[in-house]
């Protein structure tokens, strides 16, 4: 069974900046999506930010021109930059891909990002 982990998050200054990874512990074919998503306590979990295998990415309004989502070529795995950094981005951050063979979606554990005021 493949699984996700997500790395980079921790605690970090209104303003500033994090870049979260995510690496798999075996090999995932055919990713035909590759996503972020984060839950802050008491919401619901949102999508922050995807990739689909064509390129095209989308992202939560809350965070257009602060985040931006790429692909590590080597590893078929997405990084989530974050820049200006707002409290209200503070959450628990999960890696998220999806197969097209049969639409299994997999995800990590999450990784805390905590931003101070």
């Amino acid at each position: 069974q493949v699984q996700l982990v997500e790395s980079g998050g921790g605690l970090v200054q209104a303003g500033g900046s994090l870049r979260l990874s995510c690496a798999a512990s075996g090999s995932i074919f055919n990713i035909i999506f590759m996503g972020w998503y984060r839950q802050a306590p008491g919401k619901q979990r949102e999508l922050v930010a995807g990739l689909t295998k064509s390129g095209t990415s989308n992202y939560a309004d809350s965070v257009k021109g602060r985040f931006t989502i790429f692909r590590d070529n080597t590893k078929n795995m997405p990084y989530l930059q974050m820049n200006s950094l707002k409290p209200e981005d503070t959450a628990v951050y999960y890696c998220h891909v999806k197969r097209g063979s049969d639409g299994l979606g997999y995800w990590g554990q999450g990784t805390q990002v905590t931003v101070s005021s």
